[in-house]
């Protein structure tokens, strides 16, 4: 018996409601209006905004250079193309670390310049005061720990968290704190596929995976890993399904050779 139900809007209900029934949730993230669109209209629920835009569109080797304006600019654009699924955008770093009133004022702006559903914030108890301020304006927050990618140089590698008894307790307390504040759901990044099941287990919220195993409530993947946009990063994680940097680098050079030896345009292509 399939457990999949067709929502007109997905919403931070719907997200639950799925995970009470068993039903997967599928994420992926877009930045712009022509590939929102199709990841929407592929039936996607929930497009995340993420802050990767600082690597795949900007080239950044990290997430930290992106600014808020920047993050706002690629969220409204994303939310023009949606109709059907849930946008979630990262508030991106230095923006609500350590200054809830910071972080209060950034997801404000996100909201009311993008049209966007949710706001997405790194950490656990160390942003507690952040997660609540936002919460208390009726802005809903996705949790994200495990791998996190802003305190990157404070980790100093890519490589999976909580494998020791100790960052695996504090992760274990950190979600049930999300949880119990009134978070809609938690990512997990890069964690023992086994933590990540037993966190699904205990807390009432959607706990979406990245590296995290399929024991959790749903998946969530960078789209330009996923359909061979961007080709040098292939973690374990990654299941690429089509390999469109060979696709387009094959039609330019076709493009180019067309153009050079003067077969484009043809009498049909001119008026």
């Amino acid at each position: 018996m399939s457990v999949h139900k067709e929502y007109k809007r997905v919403t931070t209900h719907a997200l639950k409601d799925m995970k009470l029934r068993g039903e997967k949730i599928a994420m992926l993230t877009a930045y712009d209006y022509s590939l929102a669109k199709i990841v929407d209209d592929g039936g996607i629920d929930v497009i995340l905004v993420g802050d990767s835009a600082s690597n795949v569109m900007a080239g950044h080797e990290t997430t930290l250079p992106i600014t808020l304006d920047e993050m706002i600019y690629h969220a409204a654009s994303v939310v023009r193309a949606v109709k059907r699924c849930l946008v979630v955008v990262d508030l991106p770093f230095g923006t609500y670390q350590g200054n809830s009133k910071l972080a209060l004022s950034s997801a404000i702006r996100i909201m009311k310049e993008t049209g966007a559903h949710a706001v997405k914030m790194e950490g656990g108890k160390e942003i507690r005061e952040s997660v609540e301020r936002i919460l208390t304006a009726g802005i809903p927050v996705m949790g994200h720990l495990g791998l996190t990618p802003q305190s990157i140089y404070k980790f100093g590698t890519y490589t999976v968290r909580a494998k020791e008894v100790e960052e695996a307790e504090n992760l274990k307390m950190d979600a049930q704190l999300l949880s119990d504040m009134g978070c809609f759901s938690v990512v997990l990044e890069k964690i023992p596929a086994k933590l990540a099941q037993e966190v699904a287990e205990s807390i009432d919220i959607p706990v979406i995976g990245i590296g995290a195993g399929g024991g959790v409530d749903g998946q969530v993947l960078v789209l330009h890993d996923m359909i061979g946009l961007t080709h040098e990063f292939k973690p374990r994680f990654l299941r690429q399904y089509l390999n469109l940097y060979e696709d387009i680098k094959g039609a330019v050079s076709h493009y180019v050779s067309d153009v050079k030896e003067k077969d484009f345009p043809s009498t049909k292509e001119q008026y």
